[in-house]
């Protein structure tokens, strides 16, 4: 038996533990924990501020049954129908019970709830970075750390997934939280901790993100095999430990979930029956992608950090050819752990035919994670090659400034980024301001009750938050030929409480077959909200659909209330779509962004 083989894990050596004997430094951190803490809220904030919500399923999966819940109505899909029972309100109530305390504070609005739900978002997901930074900093090393945070806060997929109201974006939580647990060592293992936090990401957010536990599961089986049969026993006393709990946690969401029911559902196996098991095609009605998706989406949002995660196993296998570090088995296989959940989960979802960006949040952290380790790994190199190598021959002020610009470079393609999100797509959260900004929507045009409608534009509806006055939003036919949401019964039978949870929705299939009963006739709409596209409609010649007329210009029926630019897609280059460029002269014609007008509209008077 290898000499090591017998050890306790508690005594297993650290990577990088052989710097920390060279030169022990005051503290194991970069920075201090409460100033990474700052960091990382502060740029959660800036999404929770400008972040606009790019998938419809965040509006009417997740704000809606929240307005539901604190209001009384909203809209509803055919997920949360009693039929099908596939959302958790589990995740809903923890959302509400935040927006009904901002309803007591002073000033209240609805749209003030709204954003006040994703404060906490942020702080939240700032509490779990920091957790985690705090582990890489002590397990790892301190320059992955800092590493860490410059990959995450500069990064626009961290601006998207922070803040967004998506079960994937709780699971990212938790998987920050279970990996601390799983990571750090010091004062016992925490397994049971750590499986404890990815079921609850599992349960009450997206069961298959538990699955990213597995690589430490692994780890904890190896070690266990190489010791003796008291550590052997403490392991399975551990692991067991972790599936107690997160059976107890499935018994009790099941609960939660039966009361809204009225019949018993266990809500995460109801999502896993119909993505894997789903006679009806499952999740594959709504799209399908190819392989290449995710490496372009991951490309766009971390640039040169998923590049660098890509490469952190290639070049950690390199390290330990020409660069051994005399560590032994138990460091090499601890590294390899930790960088195993995003090449696992990264493989997992490429497989999938059905692809969308936010599958990938709940790995976000590890992605981070190994492009920091890459990152450390390579910047080793070049500090410590060899003088008679051709590195080695480089000056170590050169070699410093080709790596900031490089990283220099990441950061400004990262902001370019974002804010070109922020300054093409947030036109629908400013768009009802003239409906009324006052506590209870006063001073606003229009009256209680009145129908906001919507045709092609269905799915950039920003959620009830938004209208004042018990303002309803409503569907007018476009050339859309799916299921569009319903909305939840708003009688009070049975306990009197939130019965349209439970009682039977109208007009709801999981095939995305159209609904005709989701329609309301254009003329029972007060306002209308439409977006007008001046380069397709001028420029092919081509007429514009039967059912989506460009109603902004129709002047006979409606009066233009507000608008507000909006990037025309479909008509707007690559790059210019990529990443913000400036609308000025120089720029040349094929790399402009070109704008048209999401506008709300009100029905002139007979």
């Amino acid at each position: 038996m290898p000499p090591k083989a017998a050890r306790s894990r508690e005594e297993f050596v650290h990577p990088d533990a052989s710097h920390a004997k060279k030169k022990a430094p005051p503290s194991p951190y970069g920075i201090e924990p409460i100033t990474a803490f700052y960091i990382f809220f502060a740029a959660n904030l800036i999404s929770a501020v400008l972040a606009p919500i790019q998938d419809c399923d965040e509006t009417f999966n997740y704000w809606e049954p929240t307005h539901y819940l604190s209001h009384g109505y909203g809209m509803q899909t055919w997920e949360y129908s009693p039929e099908y029972a596939i959302r958790s309100w589990v995740y809903i109530g923890l959302h509400a019970i935040f927006g009904n305390i901002r309803r007591v504070l002073p000033q209240a609005t609805k749209v003030g709830e709204f954003y006040f739900i994703r404060y906490v978002l942020a702080f939240f997901c700032a509490l779990c970075q920091t957790n985690l930074f705090k582990v890489i900093c002590t397990t790892l090393n301190a320059r992955i750390g800092l590493i860490f945070i410059m990959a995450t806060v500069t990064s626009p997929g961290n601006f998207h997934a922070s803040t967004a109201y998506l079960p994937s974006s709780f699971a990212m939580y938790m998987a920050m939280i279970g990996t601390a647990a799983f990571m750090h060592w010091r004062g016992g293992l925490k397994t049971s901790q750590g499986m404890f936090w990815f079921a609850v990401g599992g349960v009450v957010g997206w069961p298959f993100a538990a699955a990213l536990c597995a690589p430490f599961l692994v780890e904890e089986g190896i070690f266990a095999l190489f010791s003796d049969k008291t550590r052997f026993f403490e392991a399975c006393i551990r692991v067991a430990r972790g599936v107690v709990a997160a059976v107890v946690l499935i018994v009790v969401d099941g609960s939660i979930n039966t009361f809204f029911y009225r019949k018993i559902e266990i809500v995460p196996w109801n999502i896993v029956k119909y993505n894997i098991f789903s006679s009806t095609g499952g999740p594959n009605l709504y799209g399908t992608e190819p392989w290449t998706f995710y490496f372009k989406n991951l490309l766009l949002n971390f640039n040169l950090w998923f590049i660098l995660a890509l490469m952190s196993l290639p070049l950690f296998f390199l390290q330990k050819i020409f660069a051994p570090s005399g560590q032994g088995f138990q460091s090499g296989l601890r590294s390899i752990v930790f960088m195993a959940p995003f090449y696992m989960w990264l493989g997992i979802f490429t497989l999938q035919p059905h692809k969308e960006e936010r599958f990938m949040y709940p790995a976000y952290p590890f992605l981070a994670l190994n492009a920091a380790m890459a990152l450390h790994i390579l910047l080793s190199a070049l500090g410590h090659s060899d003088p008679k190598s051709l590195i080695g021959k480089i000056p170590a002020r050169l070699k410093l400034f080709a790596v900031t610009c490089v990283l220099f470079l990441s950061v400004d393609l990262g902001i370019a980024r974002i804010y070109g999100i922020y300054s093409a797509y947030s036109a629908p959260l400013s768009l009802f301001k003239p409906l009324g900004t006052g506590v209870w929507g006063e001073n606003g045009i229009g009256g209680s009750g009145d129908f906001v409608c919507y045709g092609k534009e269905w799915y950039r509806f920003p959620s009830s938050y938004f209208l004042p006055r018990d303002m309803r939003p409503k569907f007018v036919r476009s050339e859309f030929r799916g299921l569009l949401p319903g909305e939840f019964a708003e009688a009070r039978t049975g306990f009197g409480f939130w019965s349209g949870t439970w009682l039977p929705a109208k007009g709801m299939n999981d095939r995305n077959e159209e609904d005709m009963g989701k329609y309301v006739d254009l003329r029972s709409c007060a306002f209308l909200v439409d977006t007008q596209y001046p380069e397709r409609r001028g420029g092919g010649g081509e007429p514009l659909p039967p059912n989506e007329p460009d109603y902004v210009a129709d002047a006979e029926h409606w009066d233009v209330v507000k608008c507000v630019p909006f990037l025309d897609a479909a008509s707007t280059g690559f790059l210019a779509r990529a990443l913000w460029l400036p609308d000025l002269e120089v720029v040349p014609e094929r790399f402009r962004r070109k704008w048209g007008r999401h506008c709300l509209l009100q029905r002139k008077g007979d």
